[in-house]
């Protein structure tokens, strides 16, 4: 039984590591602060109007789905 727990255990481990970091890397992209810095340096007219009707969620939104975006031209391969 010893032997069972001692090759599980590790196993058990680094799945839940994995896991973790699954959930952590989506968060760690959505850094307001990061987020909040480049939108501030980069924003268009139209999302600094969004920014101020609205308020920074809406206006953040707006900035990250014009960034999601591939420029017109460019296609990405399947």
């Amino acid at each position: 039984m010893f032997v069972i727990a001692a090759v599980c255990f590790p196993l058990l481990l680094l799945a839940l590591l994995l896991a973790m970091e699954r959930v952590e890397r989506p968060l760690n992209a959505a850094d307001t602060g990061k987020g909040l810095e480049g939108f501030l340096d980069n924003a268009r007219p139209e999302e600094v109007d969004t920014l101020m009707n609205q308020g920074l969620p809406a206006a953040l939104e707006r900035y990250r789905g014009r960034l999601r975006r591939p420029p017109p031209g460019k296609h990405r391969a399947i």
